[in-house]
C-alpha cells in the first residue's frame, strides 16, 4: 500500500485475533523502528520485544491504562534516553514507523503510556537511566479492517497560510 493510504486508513487496534504474527513481520516492524530518525542521530531508543504470554500478562498488570495489551500477539516496550531533550519526539517517530509498518503488513497496534514505572522496571530489568516512553501491543485485528479512510477535519480547518487563522489558498 502506498504511504498516504497507509496513514489514511490506519486505526488503533486493541482487540486482537489469536493468529500469530510471523517472525519476519516482527523483524520488519523492528527494522522500521531502527530506521527512524533521531535527534543528532543518537539512535538512543531501545526495544524490549515481549512474546511470552506470561510476560504480556505482566505488561497488562504493570499498566494503569493498557490492560487490553493482554490480548496482543506480541508487544514492544519502547525505551528512550531522557538526557536528550528530544527523547519523546524521537519516541513518537519510532512509534509511528512501527505502527505504519505493522499496518502495511495487516497487523494492528495500540499504544499505552499509563505505566507503573517501578513494577515494569523490576519485571523487565529496565535500567534507571532509560525512560519507559510507551508500550505497543501488536496483533492481527479481531475485527475486519475495511481500508476505509478515516473521517478527519478538512485541511483548511487545521493549517493556515503565513499567519494563524488565514486559511485562504492554503493548498496552492
Amino acid at each position: 500500500m502506498n504511504t498516504v493510504d497507509c496513514i489514511a486508513t490506519k486505526l488503533d487496534i486493541r482487540e486482537f485475533s489469536t493468529d500469530k504474527v510471523p517472525e519476519n513481520v516482527i523483524s520488519t516492524i523492528l527494522n522500521s523502528a531502527r530506521f527512524s530518525g533521531s535527534g543528532l542521530n543518537t539512535q538512543h531508543w531501545r526495544f524490549i520485544v515481549i512474546k511470552e504470554r506470561n510476560n504480556i500478562k505482566k505488561l497488562s498488570e504493570d499498566s494503569t491504562s493498557g490492560q487490553w495489551v493482554v490480548g496482543a500477539n506480541f508487544a514492544i516496550i519502547l525505551l528512550t534516553d531522557p538526557k536528550y531533550g528530544f527523547h519523546l519526539l524521537d519516541a513518537g517517530r519510532v512509534i509511528q514507523n512501527m505502527q505504519l509498518s505493522a499496518w502495511d503488513n495487516g497487523v494492528g497496534s495500540g499504544i499505552y503510556t499509563g505505566i507503573n514505572d517501578s513494577k515494569m522496571r523490576n519485571d523487565f530489568k529496565i535500567p534507571l537511566n532509560l525512560s519507559i516512553s510507551a508500550v505497543l501491543g501488536f496483533g492481527y485485528p479481531k475485527k475486519s479492517i475495511t481500508g476505509k479512510r478515516k473521517n478527519r477535519k478538512p485541511v483548511n480547518e487545521l493549517a493556515f497560510n503565513e499567519v494563524y487563522g488565514n486559511s485562504e489558498n492554503i493548498t496552492q
